[in-house]
């Protein structure tokens, strides 16, 4: 596909970065000539400078031969503009980056009017995906798949835990079969584990499972599943917004710690329910005198990762708080997995999957498309979801039968709202959805799990 980017900030970076590993003809838009030199450079990709909603600067992009633009801009408006100018110009798809509340609460409208193919907030995902895990504080992380039916829930085994020591095919036969362990992460190496796998105390294991079935291992194995009473989040902009937003319609008080006085106002406005406090929450004293020490979740957001990073270390040296940790950067992630962060937050990555899993079913017009796209463990694994609409060389034959690739698991399949995790008896039919969990990269089609 020819996609033009406009905005070479983190997200932009992002998508230029999958995007032409994926094959994908790029062409990037940007007022800053030193970015779009040194990423042209980069990527071997065709740059242009100057400002992406100016017509003549995306006839000279190449708008008219385009199939999709994507704006990933610092403004909201300028990303609405860009796209409404490529569809007068162009007969290409759209899709805008949007955080700011007023509009992303008309997003069905302004994809409507503006005839966008996608609005994507990645603040709002990224309070979501938060919220998921604050509402079972044990996890790493939880992925939302078969629209909320099934969760994809990343843990690790803490020292003396009954997983410590025994084979993958045990946890079926000893705690529940109604689940499926997709991969283990062990000393950064990636694993898709056999019936075989030994499992130790300080591996990271993802598996998939309904959200019942999810709170059932996690209780069985001795881990405390009951969602949290209350977060202290340190910065006041639109993500903690909405976060407190998602997390006071779960029943769990908010207390925010914001240094504007103005912005304290607002805030108090928009969530009367909240506690705000005005106040550098970068202070050690402050902290304490607000109650870190008891909190039982903690959530910076303060814009700089550097501050969130600290701030996040010293709320586990002082308390048994849950920590999110939200990273912008995607330099030192390295350094960054080896530290005790809790729950890291990537938000430009929740972004650029969702335009990815766009792309790829965009590019595929055969078998089935892609619902949801995640990438796990640094990008070193995916997690897709793909709904299968008509007949293939997958469909209607046990999967025993299957020429599967190595490396690869089928970890469920939906049939009308029933969640099937599969045996190699199973089949996979037209109007199935099926997740697949694989080390390899750049699915398009269900087909693409034959060898």
């Amino acid at each position: 596909m020819k996609i033009i980017i406009v905005g070479c900030g983190k997200v932009g970076r992002a998508l230029i970065e999958q995007l032409v590993a994926e094959g994908h003809d790029i062409t990037i838009i940007d007022n800053n000539a030193q970015k779009v030199q040194d990423y042209a450079e980069m990527y071997d990709v065709m740059g242009v400078v100057g400002n992406g909603a100016s017509y003549s600067v995306q006839m000279e992009a190449g708008i008219k031969t385009t199939d999709l633009i994507i704006a990933v801009t610092d403004s909201d408006e300028l990303n609405l503009l860009c796209c409404t100018i490529a569809k007068q110009v162009g007969e290409c798809d759209a899709i805008a980056r949007v955080r700011t509340p007023d509009y992303s609460e008309e997003v069905a409208y302004l994809r409507e009017k503006l005839g966008l193919t996608m609005i994507i907030n990645p603040d709002l995902e990224s309070a979501k995906e938060s919220a998921r895990v604050l509402y079972m504080p044990t996890a790493l992380e939880i992925n939302s798949f078969a629209h909320g039916q099934v969760e994809l829930i990343k843990f690790k085994i803490p020292e003396g835990n009954i997983l410590d020591e025994i084979t993958v095919e045990s946890v079926g036969k000893e705690i529940t079969n109604n689940l499926l362990i997709c991969a283990v992460q062990r000393e950064g190496n990636i694993f898709i584990p056999s019936g075989k796998f030994i499992l130790k105390a300080g591996d990271v294991v993802s598996f998939v499972a309904s959200r019942n079935e999810a709170k059932f291992f996690l209780k069985e194995i001795g881990f405390d599943t009951k969602q949290v009473k209350d977060t202290m989040i340190v910065g006041g902009g639109k993500a903690a917004y909405y976060l407190a937003k998602q997390l006071i319609s779960m029943n769990i008080s908010v207390k925010i710690i914001e240094q504007d006085p103005i912005r304290c106002e607002e805030l108090s406005v928009l969530l009367p329910k909240a506690i705000i406090i005005n106040g550098d929450g970068t202070n050690e004293e402050l902290l304490k005198e607000e109650g870190i020490q008891f909190c039982e979740s903690f959530v910076p957001l303060t814009g700089i990762d550097e501050q969130n990073i600290l701030l996040s270390l010293h709320a586990k040296s002082v308390s048994k708080a849950k920590v999110i940790t939200k990273i912008n950067r995607n330099t030192f992630s390295g350094i960054i997995s080896s530290m005790d962060l809790g729950s890291v937050m990537y938000p430009k990555y929740i972004t650029s999957e969702a335009i990815i899993a766009y792309v790829r079913a965009k590019n595929n017009s055969t078998s089935s498309n892609i619902a949801t796209l995640y990438h796990m463990f640094d990008s070193k694994a995916e997690a897709i979801e793909f709904t299968v609409d008509r007949e293939s060389e997958v469909t209607g034959k046990p999967l025993m039968e299957l020429s599967i690739k190595k490396d690869l698991l089928i970890t469920f399949i939906n049939r009308n709202g029933k969640i099937i995790i599969p045996s190699g008896q199973d089949t996979i039919e037209v109007g199935d959805s099926v997740m697949i969990f694989t080390t390899h990269t750049g699915f398009n089609s269900i087909k693409d799990i034959l060898r």
